[in-house]
Protein backbone atom coordinates (compact mmCIF):
# COMPACT_ATOMS: atom_id res chain seq x y z
CA UNK A 1 0.00 0.00 0.00
CA UNK A 2 1.32 3.18 -0.81
CA UNK A 3 0.88 6.72 0.95
CA UNK A 4 -1.60 9.16 -0.39
CA UNK A 5 -3.94 11.78 0.94
CA UNK A 6 -6.89 10.49 3.09
CA UNK A 7 -9.73 12.42 4.00
CA UNK A 8 -11.06 12.93 7.68
CA UNK A 9 -14.29 12.01 7.22
CA UNK A 10 -15.88 12.07 10.58
CA UNK A 11 -15.29 13.16 14.41
CA UNK A 12 -16.24 11.31 17.31
CA UNK A 13 -16.08 12.56 21.31
CA UNK A 14 -16.16 9.59 23.85
CA UNK A 15 -17.24 10.76 26.92
CA UNK A 16 -18.84 9.80 30.20
CA UNK A 17 -21.59 12.34 29.55
CA UNK A 18 -23.25 12.06 26.66
CA UNK A 19 -26.36 14.13 27.09
CA UNK A 20 -24.10 16.65 28.74
CA UNK A 21 -21.57 17.12 25.98
CA UNK A 22 -24.29 16.73 23.72
CA UNK A 23 -26.21 20.04 25.12
CA UNK A 24 -22.90 21.99 24.98
CA UNK A 25 -22.00 21.52 21.72
CA UNK A 26 -25.91 22.34 20.77
CA UNK A 27 -25.82 25.05 22.21
CA UNK A 28 -21.92 26.35 21.22
CA UNK A 29 -22.27 25.65 17.68
CA UNK A 30 -25.62 24.83 16.48
CA UNK A 31 -25.10 21.17 15.88
CA UNK A 32 -28.37 19.06 15.68
CA UNK A 33 -28.34 15.97 17.92
CA UNK A 34 -29.93 12.90 15.65
CA UNK A 35 -30.09 9.51 16.81
CA UNK A 36 -28.76 7.05 14.11
CA UNK A 37 -30.65 2.95 14.05
CA UNK A 38 -28.35 0.68 12.32
CA UNK A 39 -29.90 -3.00 12.74
CA UNK A 40 -30.10 -3.78 16.24
CA UNK A 41 -27.46 -0.74 17.02
CA UNK A 42 -28.04 3.16 17.71
CA UNK A 43 -25.59 5.74 17.50
CA UNK A 44 -25.71 9.93 18.37
CA UNK A 45 -24.22 11.50 15.12
CA UNK A 46 -24.31 15.12 15.67
CA UNK A 47 -25.56 17.27 12.31
CA UNK A 48 -22.81 19.81 11.94
CA UNK A 49 -24.45 21.42 9.10
CA UNK A 50 -21.82 21.23 6.28
CA UNK A 51 -18.45 19.00 6.07
CA UNK A 52 -17.29 16.58 8.32
CA UNK A 53 -19.90 14.84 10.80
CA UNK A 54 -19.40 14.00 14.02
CA UNK A 55 -20.47 11.56 16.79
CA UNK A 56 -21.04 11.15 20.72
CA UNK A 57 -20.03 7.80 22.31
CA UNK A 58 -20.50 7.67 25.85
CA UNK A 59 -18.45 5.20 27.51
CA UNK A 60 -16.52 4.96 31.15
CA UNK A 61 -13.02 5.51 32.33
CA UNK A 62 -10.92 7.23 30.57
CA UNK A 63 -10.85 10.88 30.02
CA UNK A 64 -13.17 12.34 27.09
CA UNK A 65 -11.30 12.43 23.61
CA UNK A 66 -12.08 13.16 20.49
CA UNK A 67 -11.17 10.39 17.55
CA UNK A 68 -11.17 11.56 14.40
CA UNK A 69 -11.89 9.15 11.20
CA UNK A 70 -9.77 8.87 8.02
CA UNK A 71 -11.31 7.05 4.97
CA UNK A 72 -8.77 4.68 3.25
CA UNK A 73 -9.41 2.73 0.98
CA UNK A 74 -8.68 -1.05 2.94
CA UNK A 75 -9.07 -1.00 6.86
CA UNK A 76 -7.06 -3.87 7.19
CA UNK A 77 -4.41 -2.85 5.14
CA UNK A 78 -4.07 0.31 6.83
CA UNK A 79 -3.75 -1.08 10.10
CA UNK A 80 -1.15 -3.28 8.99
CA UNK A 81 0.84 -0.57 7.38
CA UNK A 82 0.66 1.42 10.78
CA UNK A 83 2.27 -1.47 12.48
CA UNK A 84 4.56 -2.13 10.21
CA UNK A 85 5.41 2.06 10.64
CA UNK A 86 5.87 1.68 14.51
CA UNK A 87 2.53 1.89 15.64
CA UNK A 88 0.05 -0.50 17.47
CA UNK A 89 -3.73 -1.03 16.49
CA UNK A 90 -5.61 -0.55 19.81
CA UNK A 91 -8.89 -2.06 17.96
CA UNK A 92 -8.36 -4.53 15.33
CA UNK A 93 -10.38 -4.09 11.85
CA UNK A 94 -13.76 -4.80 12.47
CA UNK A 95 -17.23 -4.76 10.34
CA UNK A 96 -19.80 -2.74 11.98
CA UNK A 97 -23.68 -1.67 10.30
CA UNK A 98 -22.42 1.21 7.94
CA UNK A 99 -18.65 -0.33 7.28
CA UNK A 100 -15.14 -1.70 8.42
CA UNK A 101 -13.14 0.23 11.19
CA UNK A 102 -9.97 -0.15 13.15
CA UNK A 103 -8.07 2.24 15.65
CA UNK A 104 -4.30 2.85 15.57
CA UNK A 105 -2.00 4.78 17.43
CA UNK A 106 1.22 6.73 16.49
CA UNK A 107 4.40 5.73 18.03
CA UNK A 108 4.43 9.01 19.59
CA UNK A 109 0.75 8.36 20.45
CA UNK A 110 -2.07 9.68 19.71
CA UNK A 111 -5.43 7.49 18.25
CA UNK A 112 -6.54 7.80 14.89
CA UNK A 113 -9.58 5.46 13.28
CA UNK A 114 -9.60 3.98 10.36
CA UNK A 115 -12.86 3.60 8.23
CA UNK A 116 -13.76 1.97 5.06
CA UNK A 117 -17.37 2.77 4.03
CA UNK A 118 -19.30 -0.78 3.08
CA UNK A 119 -20.34 -0.42 -0.65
Amino acid sequence: MTARSAPVVHVELHTVNRARACAFYAELFGWRPDAVHLGDESYLAMRTGQGIEAGIVEEDGEEPFWLPFVEVPCVSGSAERARELGGAVLLEPREGPAGWRAVVAGPGGGRIALWGPKT
